[in-house]
């Protein structure tokens, strides 16, 4: 689902659909599948002996995305949206089965290679700016510009010379472009678990984990909220679409949030950075995660594993935040008639997490199963495929035409990351074939005075202003090309600096003024969007430090000894508390003006690196000192008040 059109979709049912739209749709759904699936387990060579480039493959899959983003109903005009359909499969079936001679004569930059490529080019900005918005569109023509523009440019600012015909002719057939490595994660790695999130979701695994949350966290203090968190977190583990998530959890959550006395606009806040922070959830994070794999060229695995500190310090800190302000407000356990049992959800939906079991452990023991994660996503959808059509969930199976259907809509599940893939590919294309990134490295560097900090806190604000209104995979793709380099640069990690930039880029999710989430959310609790938005960033406060933390804390990217990586997330976890009580003005008991500043100073003081500069070390245990000292006296202060409150209260 698109994020930014998931919003829209909410307010009012979705137009008809013609018969022959349907069944267009349909086809071309299955299409895409079978062409996915079938190179994904290696069908053309196993049953045909047959062989071909990958990329022709890519030229036929974006063809089948292309047609379907023309013939969608949302756009009322059925001749356009047709001959946009044909022109695309056409084109691109061409570039598919021409392939070899096009790219061996590419220097040459041939007529039907020149024509041929201004069509895809086009096509592509079209159903790109139908999927993800305008703002993508506008980024790569300004790009595209640059590059003409770029040679006439003094110092770093210049570029190379590129001719119009051989930046078409780039775009279209180079595999460093729109046929290159984004749209072949997007369409080869992205689409298996789009699939597979699919099955999960129609076959009650949304449900599941659902009632997972709620029977685990409904009966304690702020539940429903803690429901919220839990939720988006589980949901986060097949799904990494923010808006999807808050579809999908928010529905449920943010009316039991109002019930149980939390404000809507607080409600929604809680929901949409719960659900943002589902794009760092292992095993199936945000299609961002997979293209910083192929970016990085490591495995899914090991950007997984460097993600695992994050995402938990994310939820922690949320989850603090909620328990924090159930128990300055008094909210108890969450108002649900026949919550389920525990022990009855575990028991009903045991078989979900096999599945997900067997994924985890393709990615955590790779040597072993010596299986590509695309093929592990497919086998894992395959398992859960016969399980629920066996087992069902709480007395309900699928039937196998649900199951279809749950099969045939992955195609449009998938279509925008498809479409942002070709996008993104352009942005690299023209960075890749001007030297744009190289001049725009230099210059950075140069505004900050090489100061490290000074560029991390310029590469935050320039990632959440690109974010503003792009789905958070655009934006890494832009923010990787772009602005990891100079981070890179100055010496921090390529995987700290890019999980940095896909970081703030997420959180764009959240944050004013086109704080995409957020709005959702705030569509769903019936509040303005602008106001949900400024409490998320109230809400999620501590996720605006976390990126800064594993940037100079190599074990928080679990690349340290253990004691190392263990006494590091306990110390954030206490300082992320501490400061959240200070936010929320709560700990163990309500806190005064002067005592919430204390707690937010100790705060400061522990999450501050203990090695950035000379001295944070022994700032860090004064911080830690203070942090006790302060929990200690709140801790006198409300048992002082338990012990006088009977008297207060006696006739």
């Amino acid at each position: 689902m698109s994020e930014v059109h998931a919003i829209d979709e909410t307010a009012g049912p979705a137009p008809s659909v013609s018969r022959s739209v349907a069944v267009a749709t349909d086809i071309l759904q299955a299409l895409l599948l079978i062409c996915v699936v079938g190179w994904v387990i290696d069908l053309p060579r196993r049953l045909f002996g047959l062989s071909f480039y990958t990329e022709q493959l890519l030229a036929v899959c974006l063809g089948l995305a292309l047609a379907l983003s023309f013939i969608n109903a949302r756009y009322q005009r059925p001749v356009i949206g047709w001959i946009g359909a044909a022109l695309a499969l056409i084109i691109c079936g061409y570039i598919a089965y021409r392939y070899e001679d096009l790219t061996l004569s590419i220097a040459m930059l041939p007529t039907e290679g020149v024509i041929g490529s201004a069509i895809i080019v086009l096509l592509v900005l079209e159903a790109t700016r139908r999927s993800a918005g305008g703002v993508l569109v506008a980024i790569i023509l300004v790009i595209s510009a640059y590059v003409f523009i770029g040679p006439h440019m003094p110092g770093d600012f210049a570029t190379r010379t590129v001719s119009p015909e051989r930046l078409l002719v780039y775009y279209g057939l180079d595999t460093n472009a729109i046929i290159g490595s984004i749209l072949s994660v997007a369409v080869l790695i992205v689409v298996p678990f789009t699939l597979m999130g699919q099955v999960l979701g129609r076959t009650g695994g949304a449900a599941y984990f659902a009632d997972l949350a709620m029977s685990g966290m409904g009966s304690f203090r702020g539940g429903a909220a803690k429901i919220a968190v839990v939720g988006s977190g589980l949901f986060g583990l097949i799904s990494g679409a923010a808006v999807s998530n808050v579809m999908a959890v928010g529905i449920v959550t943010i009316p039991l949030m109002a019930r149980s006395g939390f404000t809507r606009t607080r409600a929604a806040a809680i929901e949409a950075v719960g659900s943002t922070g589902g794009q760092l959830m292992p095993p199936v994070m945000g299609a961002a995660a997979f293209i910083m794999a192929e970016f990085l060229q490591v495995s899914y695995g090991a950007v997984c594993i460097a993600a695992a500190i994050p995402a938990l310090l994310y939820y922690a800190a949320l989850f603090f935040h909620v328990d924090l302000e159930a128990a300055k407000h008094k909210i108890g356990a969450a108002q649900v008639e026949d919550m389920p049992r525990f022990s009855e959800v575990v028991k009903s939906g045991w078989h979900f997490p096999i599945p997900l079991i067997f994924l985890i452990a393709t990615l955590a023991w790779p040597e072993v199963f010596q299986i590509p994660i695309e093929r592990a996503a497919v086998y894992a959808t395959a398992i859960m495929i016969v399980l629920c059509l066996v087992f069902g969930y709480r007395g309900k199976r699928v039937t196998p035409r649900e199951m279809l259907r749950a099969i045939l809509d992955t195609g449009k599940a998938a279509l925008d990351i498809i479409l942002i893939g070709a996008a993104a590919g352009m942005v690299v294309g023209a960075l890749n074939i001007s030297g744009i990134s190289f001049g725009l490295t230099l210059q950075l560097i140069s505004l900050a005075g090489e100061n490290l900090f000074v560029l991390l806190l310029l590469t935050a604000i320039i990632s959440i202003i690109l974010g503003m209104g792009m789905p958070t995979v655009s934006v890494y793709v832009l923010t990787a090309s772009l602005l990891a380099p100079s981070i890179i640069k100055l010496g921090v990690s390529p995987m700290a600096a890019h999980m940095f930039v896909m970081y703030f880029g997420m959180l764009s999710m959240i944050t004013p003024p086109v704080a995409i989430a957020a709005y959702a959310a705030a569509n769903i609790a019936r509040v303005p969007g602008w106001n949900a938005g400024w409490t998320a960033v109230v809400v999620g406060w501590s996720t605006f430090f976390i990126p800064f933390l594993f940037v100079t804390e190599p074990s928080m990217l679990m690349n340290d000894t253990w004691p190392a990586i263990i006494w590091n997330l306990a110390r954030n976890l206490l300082g992320i508390f501490i400061g959240t009580a200070g936010i929320v003005g709560f700990a163990v008991a309500p806190l005064s003006t002067p005592l919430r500043l204390g707690f937010v100073a100790a705060a400061v003081a522990i999450l501050i690196p203990p090695h950035v500069f000379a001295g944070a070390q022994w700032l860090d245990w004064a911080g830690l000192t203070g942090a006790v000292a302060l929990l200690a006296f709140n801790w006198m202060q409300s048992r002082a008040q338990k012990q006088t409150a009977p008297q207060v209260a006696a006739p």
